[in-house]
C-alpha cells in the first residue's frame, strides 16, 4: 500500500490525539496547561485567520495576469518599480507558477532587475503581517518591511547593472 502526503498527516493527527490521551492519564497539569495554551493561541489567532481569508478573496478576484502585465509595461520608473513591490508583496501561490508569467513579462520588454524585485517582494506576506504583528509587535514589522522593500529596489537595480556589464 502506498501512502501518500495526506495519510501521512492523518497519521500526525492520530499520534497527536493518542499522546494527549495518554497524558490525561499520566500528568493531568501538563495536559490542562497543553490545552489551556493551545485554546489561547487560537482564541488569539481565529481573528487573524478571519482577516487573512478577506484578503485572499479580494487579492485573488481583482489581480489577473492582464492586469499585471498592463501595468508592468508603465512609462513612468517610479511606477513601474512601485508596481513591482506592490505585486511582489500581494502575489499568491507557489512561485513555480509565477515564472510563467514573468518570462512572458520578460519578453516583453521586462528587466531581470524589476523581476528580481518582484521576487524579492514576494517575502513579504500581507496575509501574515497580522499573525507576525501578533508575535513581533509593530515596530519591529514596519522596519524590517521598509528595509525588504528598500533592498529589493537595491537588488534589482544591482542585477539590472551587472547583467548590462555581461551582455
Amino acid at each position: 500500500m502506498k501512502i501518500n502526503i495526506q495519510n501521512k498527516a492523518w497519521y500526525f493527527f492520530f499520534i497527536v490525539v493518542l499522546i494527549y490521551i495518554i497524558l490525561i492519564f499520566t500528568n493531568y497539569t501538563a495536559f490542562s496547561t497543553s490545552i489551556s495554551f493551545f485554546t489561547e493561541i487560537i482564541i488569539k489567532i481565529i481573528p487573524v485567520f478571519m482577516l487573512v481569508f478577506v484578503l485572499m478573496i479580494l487579492v485573488n478576484r481583482f489581480i489577473t495576469k492582464e492586469f499585471i502585465i498592463k501595468h508592468f509595461k508603465e512609462k513612468s520608473k517610479i511606477k513601474i518599480w512601485s508596481f513591482a513591490i506592490i505585486s511582489g508583496i500581494l502575489s499568491m501561490g507557489p512561485i513555480y507558477m509565477w515564472y510563467p508569467l514573468l518570462a512572458e513579462a520578460k519578453n516583453k520588454g521586462l528587466s531581470y532587475g524589476l523581476i528580481a524585485c518582484f521576487l524579492y517582494n514576494r517575502a513579504i506576506k500581507i496575509p501574515l503581517l497580522p499573525l507576525i504583528i501578533l508575535y513581533f509587535g509593530i515596530k519591529y514589522v514596519l522596519i524590517l518591511t521598509i528595509i525588504m522593500i528598500i533592498m529589493s529596489v537595491a537588488q534589482g537595480i544591482l542585477i539590472n547593472k551587472l547583467i548590462k556589464e555581461e551582455n
